[in-house]
């Protein structure tokens, strides 16, 4: 690719295209300019979250509602959001049912560290629509992870955990780890780090059965932690007979396998570990599981939980570092019942595929026809475009494969539109309320930040 260009687009163009949407921007949001341009009063870096620093727009979004797929500012602008919360929201923002199911426990108490009616009726629930036995509540997808991990070598006594270059597992601190001419160092940007994590870690290239299989030879991994795709980079879908490997080699190894759906759950009512059949030790979920409140689950089988009952009978009372005050709370319980009976249904999985892929298909259909070497790919619901051909084979690919300047341009471009998507990648989500006139909004606009790109 020539030194002045990136996917394909000169770097004088990528710069033009992305002055003008500053512009713009600026100039249809006065009010969220006066109120936040110069950082929130209170606040670090000016925002209650510095992620919310890492959108494209030059000064933050205020938001005034969202409700569905649709999101409102306080400038009075609508927008057809395909972000929703960056998977948080995925099934369209305040869905009913849980509007309903939080206003009811509103009034009963919100935590209380004992079960409440809907743990009741969660656990089945999780367990006829995940596949596994033993199930516990967490507050986010890093907290289960850390918890399942936690477990994994307690029931092994193995010290390692094996997880995939550019994976993405939330915030544990076992993964943040990577690849570097074959060897494993942290990852860049690690504030505060006291410990070295290398010294626990084993990483390889995902769809790499070779250099998996080395890697476990060792025995002393406790466990594989992985997304079934890669996804928090340009998205790296599984080659055939990989997953099948993956088990093979994890039990002909003893070591466990963990399943972290946060992303992936966009494939169908029972994640992807539960459309491809691939028999994880442990199951984490989190971000959308109880419709925008924070939560997460995280699941074992019985032959985990035989294990760790062995383990706690020989261990002394006290702290077992699983766990959090606010964890399994009565609103967090209220809020995932509604989530998982009325509103991740299969009704819903239906509808979003159809729409996604419709999506897929006319972003593809608008690259080829700009003469881009870009790609699409797609996991269910949850959609993305990618500035470089493809497809990805692991996350080294798909880490050269980004163009944050090129990204930042496209995704001002269809903000200032009226579509929102996710601001760390590509990444476009489908939800139950989405409708195919939004869909075609999206795909216009798309197609329209192409025409600019390519022109001039």
């Amino acid at each position: 690719m020539a030194a002045n260009s990136v996917g394909g687009v000169t770097l004088e163009r990528i710069a033009a295209v992305f002055d003008a949407a500053c512009r713009a921007y600026v100039a249809t949001h006065p009010e969220s300019g006066r109120r936040a341009a110069h950082g929130i009063a209170g606040y670090y870096d000016g925002v209650p979250l510095h992620w919310m620093r890492d959108w494209s727009m030059p000064f933050p979004l205020v938001v005034e509602s969202a409700r569905g797929s649709t999101l409102h500012d306080i400038d009075g602008h609508e927008y057809v959001d395909f972000c929703l919360g960056d998977t948080g929201s995925m099934f369209g923002h305040s869905p009913p049912a849980v509007v309903d199911a939080i206003t009811r426990q509103a009034g009963r108490g919100l935590t209380y560290m004992l079960p409440s009616e809907d743990a009741l009726v969660v656990g089945r629930l999780l367990v006829e629509r995940f596949g596994l036995p033993h199930w516990q509540v967490a507050t986010t997808a890093t907290d289960a992870n850390r918890f399942a991990l936690r477990v994994a070598r307690a029931v092994t006594g193995r010290p390692k955990v094996l997880m995939f270059n550019g994976c993405y597992h939330g915030t544990v601190d076992e993964t943040f780890v990577r690849l570097v001419d074959g060897g494993v160092v942290p990852r860049p940007g690690l504030l505060g780090q006291a410990v070295d994590l290398t010294q626990g870690a084993r990483v390889v290239e995902f769809n790499d059965i070779e250099a998996l299989r080395e890697a476990l030879s060792h025995r002393d991994v406790a466990c594989v932690i992985a997304e079934p795709v890669l996804t928090n980079s340009c998205m790296v879908l599984p080659e055939p007979g990989f997953h099948d490997e993956l088990r093979r080699l994890t039990r002909e190894t003893g070591t466990l396998l963990l399943i972290d759906e946060t992303h992936t759950i966009s494939t169908g009512p029972g994640g992807y570990a539960r459309a491809y059949a691939l028999e994880p030790d442990l199951f984490v979920l989190g971000k959308p599981i109880a419709g925008g409140v924070p939560a997460s689950v995280w699941g074992f089988t019985d032959e985990v939980g035989r294990r760790l009952d062995a383990v706690r009978a020989r261990t002394p009372a006290g702290h077992s570092g699983i766990g959090t005050t606010l964890s399994a709370n009565a609103l967090q319980l209220a809020a995932m019942r509604a989530t998982l009976e009325h509103v991740m249904t299969p009704a819903a999985y239906s509808h979003m595929e159809r729409l996604a892929g419709v999506l897929a298909l006319n972003l593809e259909q608008a690259v080829d026809e700009y003469g881009l070497p870009w790609h699409v790919v797609r996991v269910g619901a949850r959609v993305e475009f990618v500035c470089a051909p493809g497809p990805l084979r692991n996350g080294s690919e798909a880490e050269a494969a980004h163009a944050p300047a090129l990204e930042r341009a496209v995704h001002l471009s269809l903000l200032n539109a009226g579509c929102l998507i996710a601001p760390f990648h590509n990444m476009m989500l489908v939800c139950p309320a989405t409708t195919d006139d939004q869909v075609g909004v999206l795909s216009e606009a798309f197609e329209n930040v192409l025409a600019r790109l390519t022109t001039g």
